[in-house]
Order: structure tokens, then C-alpha cells, then sequence
């Protein structure tokens, strides 16, 4: 974590100076203000993690100050010092219960002023590794250990909220399902770890032909992978399906025991597709997607398979998308 910035609030420039010395020696990125609403909008402006704020000032006061930053959501924890020379004990309890982390007085030493510094920054330390962990996780819990594609579970949540949006807006939303052709011969001839490689050269692959950065892939499990395009009708979908479907026909996968090539079946689907468009789930899509994929391995693999629109759902789509517009 970077060393924190520090937000000193007083409308005491010459407090504001006497303080501003010792912490900008000690490494620290210093900024001032004058008065809490500009203590406000400064944070919203360049955020600081440490905020050293005088308890009485003109307007908003100090312990005002703690309560509206306690009430806002910031980009990381916001650690809360009241500077006052009132530090009898109601005065501490009346601070710490507006949200303050610490008290200082006005007659606080440059030494331990750094040693306050210091301790707050350990504190934020612990809540950044806490929350970085914590994103770590959630990442993990959503990520294919082995491609490092979407999971499945990813797939699921993530598909319902595609829906929920192009039916908000009139959108269509295309899907494709894909699955490595013979992959048992491939594991059987060369081993697992080969097939492993296989399966990650395949996301790579997959990666690459994606024409958006809001296009997505995941793992649905084995070898079995889907591609969310949003925006995209059937004759868009059926177009980035060929040219994936080519990409992996057209070079070949370098293992340890040699060069082995692979081809892959896709079965293609979409809102246009969908008889009930409003009551498309991700279950039914995928299933519709899943009836399609399993057409083209039984026409011979190696091969896109694409559904005729429904022409009474596309017109609906086009009426709602000119409705909106």
C-alpha cells in the first residue's frame, strides 16, 4: 500500500503550517483546507486516507465533519483524527461517537504527531490486505482455476443480468456454446496435462475473437465453453462463431509429445431466437444454445449451427427498441 495522503481541516492557517511541516518531512502528501464542506469536496476531488480535522470551526464543525464522512462512500477507508484543545473525557466520548478514530491536542509534540501518523497508516494497511483478500476470493470464487475464464457460476449470475438489461432496453443478446470436438482423444493420446493446455489455448483463442470488451467467455464446465455477446442479433453471433470456429481449425496446439490439432462444434442462440423473448431465462437460452451445439456434432463437428429467427420476436424487438428511442 502507498504511503496515505493526509487532509488537514483547520481555519487556523497558522496551526495548518505547524502541522503541515512535520508530516510532509515525515514522506507524507499533505493537502488543506480551510472549513469542513471544503474538507468535503476536497476528499471527493483527491481522496485522503487520514483526515486530521480541527473540532471547532465556523459552520460545519469538526464533529459534523466525522459524521457526514462516516455517512458517504468513499474509494477506501477514511481514518478520522479531531484536533481540539477540549480533551477532557466527555469531550474524547463526544468525538469517537460522531465517528472520530483518534483525538490529538493542540498541544501535541512533532514526534507524536508522526507517531499518530504511523499508527493510522498501520491500521489502513490491515484494511487494505483485508480488502484486497477479500476481492482476491471473489475473484477465485468466479474464475476458472485452470483457463482463468468466467466459471460457471460467473455464467449464471452474470447471463441473468445481460437478460435483465436487453429486455430493458430493446437490446438483442446473443449466446454461443462451444465444445472441443473427440477432447477424450486428445487426453487419451497425450495425457491430461496436454489436454489442460489444450483448454487454455482454447480461452486464448476464444479471447482474441472477441470484437468488444464487453464480450465475454466462461468455462461451463470440461470442455464445454459459452460466449456472451450483448447487442449482437443472430447473423452478428453466427459471424464471431465462424471465425472462432476457424481459429482453432487453422492452428494447430504445440504440446511436449508434439503438434496436435483441434477443431470445435458451436451452437448458437439468441434473444431472436427465443419463442417468449420477455420469458427467456438463462436456463432456457442455454438449453436452446446446448439443443443447437449438439446439431453440429451430430452433422459432422467442427461446424457453427445458427437458429432461424423468430420473425414475431424480432418485431417485437424492433418496436420496443423504436419505442425507447
Amino acid at each position: 500500500m502507498p504511503t496515505p495522503k493526509v487532509l488537514l481541516v483547520d481555519d487556523d492557517e497558522l496551526v495548518v503550517a505547524r502541522l503541515k511541516l512535520p508530516i510532509v518531512e515525515a514522506g507524507y502528501e499533505v493537502f488543506t483546507a480551510t472549513d469542513g464542506a471544503t474538507a468535503i469536496a476536497a476528499l471527493q476531488k483527491d481522496f485522503a486516507s487520514i483526515v486530521i480535522v480541527d473540532r471547532n470551526m465556523p459552520g460545519m464543525d469538526g464533529l459534523t465533519l466525522c459524521r457526514t464522512v462516516r455517512q458517504r462512500i468513499w474509494p477506501g477507508y477514511v481514518y478520522l483524527t479531531l484536533l481540539t484543545a477540549q480533551d477532557a473525557e466527555q469531550d474524547i466520548l463526544l468525538g469517537l461517537e460522531a465517528g472520530a478514530d483518534d483525538y490529538l491536542s493542540k498541544r501535541v509534540s512533532d514526534a507524536e504527531l508522526i507517531a499518530r501518523l504511523s499508527a493510522a497508516t498501520r491500521v489502513l494497511s490491515l484494511e487494505h490486505s483485508l480488502k484486497s483478500a477479500l476481492e482476491d476470493r471473489r475473484r477465485m470464487a468466479m474464475t476458472d482455476a485452470l483457463t482463468g475464464a468466467h466459471n460457471r457460476r460467473y455464467f449464471m449470475r452474470y447471463l441473468g443480468g445481460e437478460l435483465k438489461r436487453s429486455r430493458r432496453f430493446g437490446t438483442e443478446l446473443a449466446l454461443l456454446v462451444l465444445d472441443v470436438d473427440h477432447f477424450k482423444q486428445v487426453n487419451d493420446k497425450y495425457g491430461h496435462a496436454a489436454g489442460d493446455v489444450v483448454l487454455q489455448e482454447l480461452v486464448k483463442r476464444i479471447q482474441k475473437c472477441l470484437p468488444r470488451e464487453y464480450d465475454w467467455c466462461a468455462r461451463l464446465g470440461g470442455e464445454e465453453f459459452a460466449v456472451v455477446l450483448p447487442q449482437t442479433d443472430l447473423a452478428g453471433a453466427a459471424v464471431v462463431a465462424e471465425k472462432l470456429r476457424k481459429s482453432v481449425e487453422e492452428m494447430p496446439i504445440r504440446l511436449n509429445a508434439g503438434v496436435t490439432a483441434i477443431t470445435v462444434s458451436i451452437g448458437v442462440s439468441g434473444l431472436q431466437a427465443m419463442p417468449k423473448r420477455d420469458a427467456t431465462t438463462v436456463e432456457s437460452l442455454l438449453a436452446h444454445a446446448d439443443g443447437f451445439l449438439y446439431k453440429s456434432k451430430e452433422n459432422g463437428r467442427n461446424r457453427v449451427t445458427v437458429p432461424v429467427p423468430n420473425a414475431a420476436t424480432h418485431r417485437a424487438a424492433i418496436g420496443a427498441a423504436k419505442a425507447k428511442s
